[in-house]
């Protein structure tokens, strides 16, 4: 998927946002000015785009309006300090997709964003084959090959190997694994993740070697 742009000029807040949303494993960069921020936006690169609705130089609703005219169509979730109703209307016609009020709590704005990011790599990866290595997903009939050999795999198994495969290179926590698996308000014990890494590095040896360990973060597949 593609990177977050935040477009803030209240540099605690835009270094706060940062900060978390790296700790989700995403890239992420920052503009503090709004017409800078427009610069970064039309380039396309950016999936979602956390706008403030008033900046230096151009506003949010501005940089909203004029990406939509270009037909970019990132996710663009506003922060405002205003809860007038007309703001969000506002801000709704010219094209965003989601707001948050100042003040937010960390934790909303990134259980939001992993709303978000979840849902589009979904769209991506409904049907269709993904590969890696010598392994070979059928998204259609949820089948697993390993040198054209079928291996078979629990329903958890078989998501946690998607979205390993989705996001390989990047290190996955696992609080991240949990909540892909188990939803966000999933209670149990965290051990559970370490389960299924272990059967899968079993029931695919190519992973013995390629899904990695971190130390006291949780995993990567390299």
């Amino acid at each position: 998927m593609g990177k977050i742009l935040v477009i803030e000029d209240e540099l605690s807040i835009q270094k706060m946002i940062e900060y978390d949303l790296r700790q989700l494993g995403e890239t992420v960069v920052c503009a503090s000015d709004g017409l800078k921020g427009y610069e970064l936006a039309k380039t396309g690169e950016y999936s979602i785009i956390i706008l403030d609705l008033m900046l230096p130089s151009m506003s949010g609703f501005e940089i909203s309006k004029k990406l939509r005219t270009l037909s970019i169509r990132p996710h663009i979730l506003m922060l405002t300090a205003m809860d007038e109703e007309i703001n969000k209307i506002e801000g709704f016609d010219v094209g965003a997709d989601d707001y948050v009020t100042k003040p937010f709590s960390p934790r909303e704005l990134t259980a939001r964003v992993k709303a978000v990011l979840r849902r589009q790599k979904d769209s991506v990866i409904q049907t269709g084959t993904l590969s890696y290595e010598n392994i070979v997903i059928d998204l259609d009939s949820y089948t697993v090959k390993s040198d054209g050999e079928p291996v078979t795999l629990t329903l958890k198994e078989f998501e946690l190997l998607k979205y390993f495969i989705v996001n390989k290179g990047k290190v996955l926590s696992r609080d991240q694994l949990l909540d892909y698996l188990w939803g966000y308000h999933y209670d149990g014990d965290s051990r559970v993740v370490d389960v299924h890494i272990f059967n899968l590095r079993e029931k695919l040896p190519v992973l013995q070697a390629k899904m990695k360990t971190v130390r006291g973060i949780g995993y990567q597949l390299v």
